[in-house]
């Protein structure tokens, strides 16, 4: 089987593509995709607790610190300490977070309609599917601590 033909080169191929796209759109605006999707997952009003961002994204929290760091330092972000449990510590939104968000909101609802105008609904139904099916295929994987490299090719 030629690696073009493998389900994760597909995926990897296509997210890149994407990741790129998006890269373009967010250097217009001082970001990047990553803060780009840190922004969309932060509650506008209420903020969101540190410990739950990554997990909302599918990332590991210690990969999320780096970005966290820069946003504050932008200015786009501020954390605060939890009202009810001070060893946790809540993320808000500032102003220019909250406008950046809407730029990330946009470009985002913008190719998903590009997608949709493009592709019958049917046919993304069935991507959906699929895509839910590999997920959750990689995840078991995962948990049931498979000898990877015996998988992989």
């Amino acid at each position: 089987m030629r690696k073009e033909e493998t389900v994760d080169h597909c995926i990897k191929t296509a997210w890149h593509a994407i990741s790129r796209m998006y890269n373009q759109q967010a250097w217009k605006h001082d970001l990047t995709t990553a803060i780009g999707f840190v922004l969309l997952n932060i509650h506008s009003d209420h903020g969101t607790p540190a410990t739950k961002i990554a997990p909302l994204m599918g990332m590991e929290a210690r990969s999320l610190t780096r970005t966290l760091k820069t946003m504050e330092e932008k200015g786009l972000i501020s954390r605060v300490p939890d009202a009810v449990d001070k060893r946790s510590v809540r993320i808000f939104l500032t102003e220019l977070g909250k406008q950046k968000k809407e730029v990330s909101r946009e470009t985002v609802l913008n190719f998903n309609n590009r997608v949709r105008d493009q592709i019958a609904p049917q046919k993304l139904k069935t991507f959906f599917s699929v895509m839910n099916e590999i997920n959750t295929l990689a995840l078991q994987g995962l948990t049931e601590g498979e000898d990877v490299e015996s998988t992989i090719y």
